[in-house]
């Protein structure tokens, strides 16, 4: 189905086309002609559509358009002659053109559609009607009339897309939606005759005029019917289209609080309908109470029993928002009244299941805490555990270091979920090959959808000598060249992790030297063709599954860890190991269902059971071992774990937008004495304790950054969403869509028409045209992620119509920004430094303001600043990038006290009190908890800046760019909350730091990155809760403090491009760290040149 961004385009492209034959049809004609083009133009525009059949053979087509022109037309006989050739083609080519015209102003007729497919054509056909109406309605004095058209067409969408309307299986539904496509059709053929090149200039204004007031009256007409339908509908019980059966509480309280936001500060858009909706409200509210305590985990009654509860809430919103202005009393009156009795009968149910389960609630109160606590015993296994493969990574290390000197590619092949990544990272990693074997080391993940750009900026940041900053705007070849100057002459070791067809390594292949130095380039893929269409000499690996003994040591090992199996669960363990055929990730995610379960043997029986009902020879044997895992997770963590499929696959999910995308979709939990953002990472966590995500990237602190999900999983996530009506993914052309969460990953510019509807809520978006999806029917939209596109040359999103929006992400600020009052989040992946206006700030929701590009108040607002105006204090925790130039950026954050993140670059500030130049002054930030400080430019001066304070609650500590005293390093390291400090390209006025006992008491993680100096003297003393420490181009540096190797905490230390007395003592401090038990600790050497 073409959407109505398309069907806009070929009508631009039929007019331009039309006007331009018109033109040389009039030219090729003679003088004496010229004067009956229109009269024939006009003659066979009005009676072409019952002569020419376009599926015609075109040799028939154009004798019948010839005899046509000679009984139409009063010419003489010599100009069918004379000028038959070229006349008669370009008459023809404009009598297709007139005819394929007119086809876009009706409905596309449909053999056999079924109502819901009639009624997504109807709705697609009124978006283009919007387009055409926007684009030329401004050109005619009916432009006052054909606003009323506009708000009659946008009453259909309210019908359309409502519960009356989706009760397809009624006869009466059945015949409104006839009436329907019969009136749409209707308002298509009077548009026609408005915006066709040649209709526009005939009809008559009066005609138009009387031809636009009998379209309006036949909508009142219609409007009756809608009432009436309403009605029966209301009186009867109807298969209502399947909406989400996803179970979550946590969603019926978003849905709660947005309603009584709108009764709070909203109640004059509700006024008519006011004590019916206070009544909805409060109903819902008593529900949600009465079931807050059920074990919806156990008894599948009081889960059909929430998604009710959770539909009707969705309803009234839908009815809400979408009505109000353009609904009128009448149908807000019927609707809520149709409500209240939904709400009545699920009252009933309540009441009869609570009669049923009076006693068994009771019995099962223990269930959560022996099946899926929240609060597991042990910490979550995050680490993977290699089991097997011994055989097949001895023999993969001999092919990577061995024979023969030129280019070599080896592929390791095998199903999904077999463990190729995990080996293929064992074999990265591994000493044999990390002992200066290659000069140069990459990895790349490729996957299903590859982009060749991203590909090359991957392996770049590890090979290449260019700044994070300017590869995002290099050219691919650019990119290309780099990577081949940085291969030529080394010797590499590249991983192509997920490969799955020729045509990625076809794309790439140029750009990787063979110059006899024994190179290897790894392909992990599901298929073995892979690895030989890109070398006829490839080694290919298969990789086989574990044997029974190698499964039952994985699954020991992921639920026990350095323990035992109790003897008892020993037999009902090797049992399920061998139950799970070898294959490595479903292993480890029955592993991670046992190990959230109390250590019982009747409890592991019941998994054993489940199991069994699942083997079978089929092809989804896996899929659903796998599927296990979800049905055995909390109610709460099933719509969170579905929200994955929204990610395109192998993609590396910051954590920090996953966690802004579950809040704003309303997926979070709200707990008392916990921030919401606690709460999310909670979940996660539980999530990774499962085995069902994967750990990407890790935060200085330890922390997860960045996740992501295996691509069976994934699979297995899709399909699940798809069965319950939880998330849509769109890859090319859009049908209209009635789930919930709606994600489209498009790189080509094909055209898709928009979700809608009651329950479409959040959308997340790759693409590279906005012209082809945002239309109407988007108000509901809670997120919106079209980051990568550039809105500022392209205005038709129209973000102001989507007030209920909590996260945003584009490419610069809309001027209609401040106009969403819900918004939490927003996201600005900006090339240029963006100006943040007042107006933004006083976003009373917004907690989250992040600039790619960095950002800076606008002069206004400084100017305000400046003359000590009072401005209003905001709620803001998190700003970055921000630039900080003059003392008046510092009076401005004094208004957003509640931050606890900043990053920002900054100048020396000009103080007007004390006339005089110095560092900026945050120390009023009382709430601050990550700050990242970074001095944008060279200052030279005489006198002195002055010392820097720092707010008390800091924890984590970046500095950049500092000229810093011994005085200042003071200062820093008697901040008592600090936990992870950071100095990057800083300089110390000295060449021996000398540290001291009473300083960095909480320090768990220091990186010093371009720090000068030469000597490091400290005692164990000094950082006595170290755990991590990490030198980068610490050039001078000659030593780490032997002491070091006596911190209990201790457990890593990286050295990546230091001097080897330094790699020297870091392989010491281990060596200590092994003797005395530590068998833990880690030393990491960068594979970089080292300083000798």
């Amino acid at each position: 189905m073409s959407s109505s961004k398309h069907t806009m385009k070929k009508f631009w492209a039929i007019r331009n086309k039309l006007s331009q034959i018109d033109y040389s049809i009039y030219e090729k004609q003679s003088s004496h002609l010229k004067d009956n083009t229109i009269s024939l133009i006009t003659k066979l525009s009005s009676k072409i559509e019952n002569v020419i059949d376009l599926s015609m053979d075109p040799l028939e087509r154009s004798s019948q358009v010839y005899h046509f022109i000679r009984q139409n037309l009063d010419y003489p006989e010599g100009f069918y002659t004379s000028v038959v050739s070229e006349f008669m083609d370009l008459v023809e080519r404009y009598l297709l053109l007139v005819k394929e015209f007119s086809l876009l102003f009706s409905i596309p007729k449909l053999q056999s559609a079924t109502p819901n497919i009639i009624s997504e054509h109807v709705l697609v056909f009124i978006d283009f009607l919007f387009e055409v109406l926007a684009t030329f309605g401004v050109r005619f004095s009916l432009k006052g009339q054909t606003q009323f058209l506009e708000m009659e067409l946008k009453l259909l969408t309210v019908y359309l897309w409502d519960a009356p309307l989706q009760a397809f299986e009624l006869e009466e539904t059945k015949s409104i939606l006839t009436d329907t496509e019969a009136l749409v059709n209707e308002v298509g053929s009077f548009l026609h005759t408005l915006f066709s090149p040649r209709n526009s200039l005939l009809v008559n204004e009066n005609d138009r005029f009387l031809s636009l007031s009998d379209l309006l009256k036949k909508f009142e007409l219609f409007r009756t019917k809608i009432e009436k339908h309403c009605i029966t509908v209301s009186k009867i019980q109807t298969n209502m289209p399947k909406k989400t059966v996803v179970v979550s509480l946590v969603i019926v309280d978003s849905l709660l609080d947005d309603l009584k936001d709108l009764m709070n500060n909203k109640a004059d858009t509700i006024v008519e309908v006011k004590d019916q909706f206070k009544t909805i409200y409060e109903e819902l509210l008593f529900l949600r109470s009465f079931i807050k305590d059920m074990d919806l985990q156990q008894h599948p009654e009081f889960q059909q029993l929430v998604i009710r509860i959770r539909d009707i809430a969705y309803e009234v919103e839908y009815i809400v928002y979408n009505s109000l202005p353009h609904v009128h009393k009448w149908y807000l009156t019927l609707r809520l009244s149709n409500l209240m009795e939904k709400i009545k009968r699920i009252r009933m149910a309540l009441e009869e299941t609570m009669q049923s389960y009076d006693t068994g609630v009771q019995q099962v109160a223990e269930y959560p805490s022996e099946r899926a606590s929240l609060q597991a015993a042990k910490p979550p296994i995050l680490e993977d555990t290699v089991v097997g493969f011994k055989d097949e990574a001895t023999k993969i290390i001999g092919q990577l270091i061995g024979e023969p000197k030129d280019l070599q590619i080896l592929s390791v092949y095998g199903m999904p979920g077999l463990g190729k990544t995990t080996l293929a990272k064992k074999l990265y990693n591994d000493p044999t090959i990390n002992d200066d074997r290659f000069d140069l080391y990459a990895w790349c993940v490729v996957s299903q959808t590859y982009q060749r750009r991203s590909m090359l900026i991957d392996i770049l940041r590890t090979v290449g000598n260019l700044s994070k900053e300017r590869m995002p705007n290099m050219e691919e070849d650019e990119l290309g060249e780099a990577l081949y100057k940085s291969l030529k002459g080394r010797s590499y070791f590249i991983v192509m992790d997920d490969i799955w067809n020729i045509d990625a390594w076809d794309g790439l292949k140029r750009y990787f030297p063979d110059d006899k130095c024994r190179s290897r380039i790894l392909f992990t893929t599901r298929h073995k063709d892979v690895g030989l269409q890109a070398s006829p000499k490839c080694v290919v690996n298969e990789l086989p599954f574990l044997s029974e003994a190698e499964s039952w040591d994985l699954l020991e090992r992921k639920v026990f860890q350095k323990e035992h199996c109790p003897p008892q669960l020993i037999d009902i363990g090797k049992q399920i190991a061998t139950n799970c055929h070898g294959l490595p990730l479903a292993i480890v995610v029955m592993a991670a269902v046992l190990a959230n379960m109390e250590k019982k043997e009747s409890l592991w029986k019941e998994v054993v059971g489940s199991l069994s009902s699942h083997i079978s020879d089929g092809n989804n044997k896996c899929m659903d071992i796998l599927e296990l895992s979800y049905k055995h997770l909390p109610v709460h963590l099933k719509p969170c774990f579905l929200y994955f499929g929204v990610f395109p696959e192998d993609t590396e999910i910051r954590v920090s937008k996953l966690i802004a995308l579950w809040i704003s979709e309303g997926l979070i939990e709200k707990q008392e004495k916990k921030s919401v953002d606690d709460v999310a990472q909670e979940y996660l966590m539980d999530l990774i304790g499962r085995s069902l995500i994967l750990t990407a990237k890790r935060k200085s602190d330890g922390r997860v950054k960045a996740c992501n999900m295996h691509d069976l999983l994934r699979d297995m996530c899709l399909k699940i969403a798809d069965q319950e009506n939880f998330v849509k993914v769109i890859q090319d052309d859009l049908s209209i869509c009635v789930k919930h969460h709606v994600s489209i990953h498009s790189y080509s510019n094909g055209y898709c028409s928009r979700p809608s509807g009651l329950h479409v809520r959040p959308l997340l978006r790759q693409s590279l045209d906005p012209s082809t999806f945002i239309s109407s029917g988007l108000e509901l939209l809670r997120v919106f992620d079209n980051s990568i596109i550039n809105m500022e040359y392209n205005d038709q999103i129209r973000i102001q119509l989507f007030v209920h929006l909590r996260y945003l992400a584009v490419s610069y600020i809309p001027s209609s920004t401040a106009s969403l009052q819900n918004l939490e989040f927003l996201l600005v992946d900006n090339k240029e430094v963006a100006e943040i206006p007042q107006n933004l700030l006083n976003m009373m929701k917004l907690r989250y303001l992040h600039f790619h590009g960095g950002a800076q108040f606008t002069e206004t607002f400084r100017m305000r600043a400046s003359k000590d105006e009072s401005l209003q204090m905001n709620n803001l925790e998190s700003i970055s990038f921000l630039f900080i130039y003059e003392e008046n950026d510092e009076k401005i954050l004094r208004y957003s006290p509640h931050l606890r993140r900043l990053k920002c670059a900054f100048k020396v500030i000009w103080d007007s009190s004390k006339r005089k130049y110095r560092y900026p002054n945050l120390d009023f930030l009382n709430k601050l908890e990550s700050l990242r400080l970074s001095f944008h430019t060279k200052f030279e001066t005489k006198t002195s800046l002055g010392l820097m304070s720092f707010p008390s609650n800091i924890k984590k500590l970046n500095l950049c760019k500092f000229d810093l005293s011994w005085e200042q390093i003071n200062i820093i390291g008697r901040l008592l909350k600090l936990e992870i400090l950071k100095l990057q390209n800083v300089f110390l006025e000295g060449k021996c730091w000398d540290t001291r006992e009473d300083e960095f008491l909480e320090l768990k993680f220091l990186e010093l990155d371009g720090v000068q100096i030469s000597q490091w003297n400290a005692s164990s003393d000094h950082f006595p809760k170290l755990e991590r420490l990490v030198l980068r181009k610490c050039h001078h540096l000659k030593n780490i403090p032997s002491s070091f190797g006596e911190i209990p905490t201790l457990e890593m230390i990286e050295v990546h491009g230091c001097r080897n007395c330094v790699t020297e003592c870091a392989m010491k401090i281990e060596e200590e760290q092994r003797e005395s038990g530590n068998e833990e600790f880690k030393v990491i050497i960068s594979r970089s040149t080292i300083l000798r």
